[in-house]
């Protein structure tokens, strides 16, 4: 019995490959694939930094004696979780932007070939399946049918030849469309583990703020000076200027002596101690301990760029995924928190020595004035739509690359 053609399965399972998995391919962030192996070697460096900054945390909440010092710990060590899983799932749309793109380059490759190897399929079909009958009512002889029907049989191995490099790649296609499935599933799977995370921190958070009411009233008197400060500064730059002053007065206080009991005789009374100026000591105060970025993305202005309406740049700004969360660069104290006219919702933090950062383009800022953050420390969260949050660090009040301290 002569053999008869088979490719119509792989018609069917070309037509499968691109019906399929057109979901996660609208999810693709990037069009350029260099940019996308960048995002996505970016987002696994951030993913392994999280996480190594996540278990150090965890680790000083397990040794900490003090419950104030263990709660810090803890809320720190959720907001590098949570970073971790929000590069997992930066990382896992990477992938599947550039699965996407090698499955429409496929996609253009096999429709061009479809065409030709349908028509001949059908061909071939239609001839190897008549019956003999049928050829006998034809005009010629049985030879020519016997003749026919032996080219078909020795054509039907060059085609199989021919066509087992499209068969190779409708094989990749069905490669990469299983891949992209388990892709799928670990950006959903990131996704479910960043949302109970954020619901772990919003509790942790929660019972922070209960355990620290009892200096509340302390606390709203500073907030409520720090956002008058706002309204009457000219710009940001003078309400750094003030807020600096300020922790230098602060620092100047704490130095002094306590009080000192008189003596019994007055020739017993010792001159007492002018304490060193902080001035003097600011300059020669070490950067911040263990610098670290507020937020994980791509920079897309570095220190000293010119920025659009040709100022520069005094900081860096970062591009993070929508609503990511923002953490605290350095361990310090605030000294403003809330809104800020052009620069949405910010945060400054004192570190002392002189040294001060600030955190500019968050839409919600879960910190208040007083509060004393750890490395990693939340602050809050970015923008939901595109947004850009700008890191800066000032050495007394002068702005210096927070690039060159980030270890």
């Amino acid at each position: 019995m002569p053999p008869v053609f088979r490719l119509r399965p792989f018609a069917a399972l070309f037509l499968l490959t691109l019906a399929s998995g057109a979901a996660a391919q609208r999810d693709a962030a990037y069009d350029d694939p260099g940019e996308t192996r960048a995002a996505l070697v970016r987002a696994l460096a951030d993913r392994k930094a999280a996480q190594q900054r996540a278990e150090k945390l965890e680790n000083d909440a397990a040794r900490a004696t003090q419950a104030a010092a263990r709660t810090a710990s803890q809320t720190a060590a959720l907001a590098a979780r949570i970073q971790q899983a929000e590069a997992d799932i930066a990382a896992a749309q990477a992938r599947l932007a550039l699965i996407g793109g090698q499955r429409a380059i496929l996609r253009q490759h096999l429709a061009r070939k479809q065409k030709p190897v349908v028509e001949l399929t059908a061909a071939l079909q239609k001839f190897s399946r008549r019956p003999l009958e049928l050829s006998l009512l034809r005009p010629g002889s049985m030879r020519e049918a016997v003749y026919l029907r032996a080219i078909l049989a020795s054509t039907l191995p060059q085609v199989e030849q021919r066509t087992q490099a499209l068969r190779a790649e409708i094989a990749r296609g069905r490669a990469l469309e299983n891949e992209a499935r388990q892709v799928l599933g670990q950006l959903r799977a990131g996704e479910k583990d960043l949302l109970h995370r954020r619901e772990a921190l919003a509790a942790l958070e929660s019972r922070q703020r209960i355990e620290s009411r009892q200096a509340h009233g302390t606390a709203a008197r500073e907030a409520e000076r720090a956002l008058a400060l706002a309204e009457q500064a000219r710009d940001l730059d003078s309400l750094i200027g003030t807020l600096d002053k300020a922790a230098a007065l602060r620092q100047q206080l704490a130095a002094l002596p306590g009080p000192v009991l008189r003596p019994a005789r007055p020739a017993d009374a010792q001159p007492v101690a002018t304490p060193a100026s902080p001035e003097g000591t600011a300059a020669t105060a070490r950067p911040p301990a263990r610098y670290q970025l507020p937020v994980a993305g791509r920079m897309i202005a570095g220190f000293g760029a010119i920025l659009p309406g040709g100022t520069r740049s005094e900081g860096a700004t970062f591009a993070p995924r929508g609503g990511a969360q923002v953490v605290a660069p350095a361990s310090g104290r605030v000294t403003f928190a809330g809104p800020y006219r052009g620069y949405g919702q910010i945060v400054i933090i004192e570190h002392g020595g002189g040294w001060i950062s600030l955190i500019t383009g968050l839409a919600r800022v879960n910190v208040a004035v007083g509060d004393r953050l750890v490395n990693g420390s939340p602050l809050g969260i970015a923008g939901p739509t595109r947004p850009t949050v700008t890191l800066e660090l000032r050495r007394q009040g002068v702005p210096v690359n927070p690039m060159e301290f980030v270890g």
